[in-house]
């Protein structure tokens, strides 16, 4: 195990391959992989079923790299995300309150992003599991307004359609804005990030 003491653990949900590459299900990973870029930093597997990139983010007064922080998106599907995040956990030394999932939420507003700690699952299957295989729901989440499916579509086939190609652009801004609460939480903390996001 390596001790990181208040180092975060940052995870991205979604689903394995091309098929769900551009589902609103994978914002989560959409969203960690433009932390990603934006640090400068790749990911690269890891025994315990993910893909795992060390990253500094943000910046320093002084122009310093910002803290360091453990990228991760479970090479799994959704509703089995929970064992990938146990085992990180315990090998990062990471407790819950270190802990940030990035998932999607229809219960937001599309392009709406709220920080919130511990709560419900709101029947999302990536977090249940993650809340079953880690024994607590008093973790963080970034939640990414997907917005409630159109008509009677079912909110399953909804969030394993694409994100519209003619929104692309604006859903980029989101990812964007995504990522800077990350780098908020990150270099702030969650509360004064949560603040910050929140009265934005």
């Amino acid at each position: 195990m390596q001790e990181t003491a208040n180092q975060w653990l940052i995870v991205g949900l979604g689903n394995p391959g091309s098929k769900y590459e551009n589902n609103l299900h994978n914002a989560g990973r959409i969203v960690l992989h433009a932390v990603a870029d934006y640090a400068g930093a790749s990911f690269s597997k890891h025994r315990a079923g993910a893909y795992v990139a060390n990253a500094r983010i943000g910046m320093l007064p002084g122009g310093r790299p910002g803290p360091a922080a453990i990228l991760a998106y479970p090479d799994s599907y959704m509703n089995l995300s929970g064992h990938a995040v146990s085992k990180l956990m315990q090998f990062y030394g990471v407790k819950p309150d270190h802990l940030l999932v990035v998932h999607d939420e229809l219960d937001i507003e599309p392009h709406t992003l709220r920080l919130k700690r511990g709560g419900g699952e709101g029947g999302h299957n990536g977090l249940r599991s993650i809340s079953q295989s880690i024994g607590t729901k008093d973790y963080n989440r970034l939640r990414f307004g997907v917005g409630r499916p159109p008509g009677r579509m079912d909110a399953a086939a909804f969030v394993l359609s694409d994100f519209p190609k003619k929104d692309l652009d604006e859903w980029a801004v989101t990812v964007r804005l995504a990522a800077d609460a990350i780098e908020d939480v990150v270099t702030l903390g969650f509360e004064q990030a949560q603040q910050k996001l929140h009265t934005a």
